[in-house]
């Protein structure tokens, strides 16, 4: 394994203690004095950006000091909302001019400059919201937690419906054991009418001209050269291509996973694998630069006392993969096209993704007593994480692991049908040298981080 893609005993190490913590331990960092707002800097504001944007707007305590985008169309469109904002094109230069401005950022850009961007904010010391799956790499999310930790700042993946009633009330009910040990967990995503975000490709083959609003060496970023293409990569078809997404698992398998990962305490996996569609296994010049529009893929992580076995196997279906038929009959409606299912020995329970969990079979749990929760806003319970009023839902001590192990999917899609072991301490495949190279990009030059 190549030396920079392993990850030293100490750095490891402290990761796996700070999981043990408290969640409050990421919230120490200095801010502004009490009953002065938190000034927020967006980077990324053009869709899920313009979202975000329009959360963190609402907290009466934010103020939104500083705006970047690589699209000035984009971006003009945002400052016309807050015209006191300061507007970059470059997140570099927002850093190098606002560092003693700001106190925190969100990070709403394409996956492959997650890390780049949240790296340095934390080392900035700024507090840190980044929209998911974290990371584009493996390495990139084990050091980015790590980073997190040690400058104890506060920090939030993207997954907002793990702050709704319909996730937490999943999480309790595992906890409580109300199904009884977890005998087998099915992910699935198998949204209608994405067919546009799921691309074949071949990449274009004809160059065309960059828009002049539109600075692209800064959105290539961390990620190979590209020549433009109109309605391939900007603004939103860039998840489908594996130089700048991290495909449909690692787009929506946080939100999915993330009730099930909290709820049962699940730590590192023993092995990946994954099965994909013939047709995009078949084709050299897909596999090279695509997603495949569908895969099934299968953990298998060490048993804990949630569950009914020494391992427990976790599956997650998309595109043209479905949970079995026996599974969704569990359910006497129609099966929601993006749920978690949870079998357990004295039941089943469906999370279905953005609502209320439903207790199997419904006739035994139509009694069973919901926890009383209070409403609340994902974005701002970060705003107030970072102002030391509450604990923060989904910090990267939490959520770190579980996103290491989702991309871990990606890995297992470009080598399928081969069991990939994990060895989660050294952060390698012992048995499959190959499939470590896609453990840790190589940067284009200039965009390398330093010491990483």
């Amino acid at each position: 394994m190549n030396e920079k893609t392993s990850i030293s005993r100490r750095e490891f190490v402290s990761t796996a203690a700070a999981l043990t913590l408290p969640l409050l331990m990421s919230n120490t960092a200095g801010i502004a004095p009490a009953g002065t707002p938190l000034r927020h800097a967006c980077i990324g504001v053009g869709g899920m950006g313009g979202y975000d944007l329009q959360n963190f707007k609402q907290h009466p305590d934010v103020k939104i000091v500083a705006l970047c985008d690589t699209d000035a169309a984009v971006l003009k469109k945002a400052s016309e909302q807050f015209p006191e904002a300061r507007t970059y094109s470059d997140w570099r230069e927002l850093f190098a001019k606002e560092k003693n401005n700001i106190d925190s950022v969100n990070v709403t850009v394409p996956d492959h400059n997650h890390f780049i961007i949240a790296i340095n904010a934390i080392k900035l010391g700024k507090h840190v919201y980044c929209q998911k799956p974290m990371c584009h790499d493996v390495a990139e999310v084990r050091a980015l937690t790590n980073a997190a930790v040690k400058k104890r700042v506060v920090t939030q993946l993207g997954t907002q419906h793990a702050s709704g009633k319909g996730d937490r009330t999943a999480v309790q009910f595992i906890k409580q054991g109300v199904i009884g040990k977890i005998k087998n967990v099915y992910l699935c995503s198998n949204r209608s009418g994405i067919e546009g975000y799921r691309l074949e490709g071949p990449r274009p083959s004809v160059s065309t001209p960059v828009p002049d609003t539109l600075n692209w060496d800064i959105w290539t970023g961390t990620a190979p050269m590209r020549s433009y293409a109109p309605d391939i990569y900007h603004p939103a078809k860039w998840r489908t291509w594996q130089d700048f997404g991290t495909g449909w698992s690692g787009d929506i398998g946080c939100h999915i996973f993330d009730a099930v990962w909290k709820g049962m305490n699940l730590k590192a996996p023993l092995s990946v694998t994954a099965e994909v569609q013939p047709s995009w296994q078949s084709s050299a010049a897909r596999r090279a630069d695509t997603w495949p529009q569908g895969d099934h893929i299968t953990w298998i992580f060490p048993g804990n006392e949630f569950t009914a076995g020494d391992t427990l196997q976790v599956e997650w279906f998309d595109g043209q993969y479905y949970p079995p038929a026996e599974v969704q009959a569990l359910y006497k409606e129609k099966y929601p096209e993006e749920c978690a299912m949870l079998v357990g020995t004295e039941g089943a329970l469906l999370i279905p993704h953005t609502v209320m969990p439903v207790l199997l079979p419904q006739e035994k749990f139509s009694d069973h007593p919901l926890p009383q929760l209070d409403e609340r806003n994902h974005y701002h319970h970060f705003v107030d994480a970072c102002l030391k009023r509450v604990k923060n839902e989904s910090h990267f001590a939490q959520t770190g692991p579980m996103t290491e192990a989702i991309l871990l999917g990606t890995v297992a899609i470009r080598e399928p049908g081969i069991v990939l072991e994990w060895d989660a301490k050294n952060m390698r495949f012992p048995n499959h040298a190959n499939a470590n190279q896609y453990l840790k990009r190589k940067y284009r030059k200039g965009w390398e981080v330093k010491g990483f």
